[in-house]
């Protein structure tokens, strides 16, 4: 029963860093990376489908990405998508195809960025910290209902704290890494 719950909240805690990873890669730097386009999805017949299964995405230049439509007229569909996606990119089209330069970030727009990278990291750290708070519970009811001993009951919950401090750790690397790549120019 325990080593379930524990192996429950770690994999509950990992899925945690994933999801902070995937909104950090969301939050651009100001280099061109592919992943950038990532969550960017383009009506193709119908379908809203990932911006990737429409086009060849590349990196021209540290400050250009380079998509290449599948077809013809998915050129403005694809420029549509991006002009309305929340990432302020102005993608230019030459026939075939469709060139995304990336401003650069001015100093304030850096701190605004570095402020809402700490937020996302806070919200991966309570996020984790609930699922303490579940695992936990879990234990107080295996032990009210007589089915562990409480010595078993506090060495789990010690094993769930050094489980959470492992990752709040590893939300902490995430963050100064991100940060730091930021206010990089």
């Amino acid at each position: 029963m325990i080593e379930e719950i524990k192996d429950d909240a770690k994999l509950r805690m990992g899925k945690s860093i994933e999801a902070l990873k995937k909104e950090l890669g969301k939050i651009r730097t100001g280099r061109a990376h592919t992943s950038l386009l990532d969550h960017i999805r383009v009506d193709y017949y119908g379908s809203a489908v990932p911006l990737s299964q429409v086009a060849n995405i590349s990196v021209e230049d540290s400050r250009t990405l380079m998509l290449t439509p599948w077809e013809q007229p998915m050129v403005k569909l694809i420029e549509k998508a991006i002009m309305t996606s929340d990432l302020g990119l102005n993608p230019s089209s030459a026939g075939t195809v469709i060139r995304i330069p990336m401003p650069a970030l001015t100093e304030e727009r850096r701190k605004d960025m570095v402020r809402v990278v700490r937020s996302e990291a806070e919200g991966a750290r309570v996020a984790i910290r609930n699922i303490r708070r579940d695992a936990n519970s879990d234990f107080k009811e295996l032990l009210k209902e007589k089915e562990i001993s409480e010595d078993d009951d506090r060495r789990a919950q010690d094993d769930i704290q050094k489980l959470t401090n492992l990752f709040v750790e590893e939300v902490d690397k995430l963050l100064a890494v991100k940060e730091a790549e930021l206010m990089e120019i």
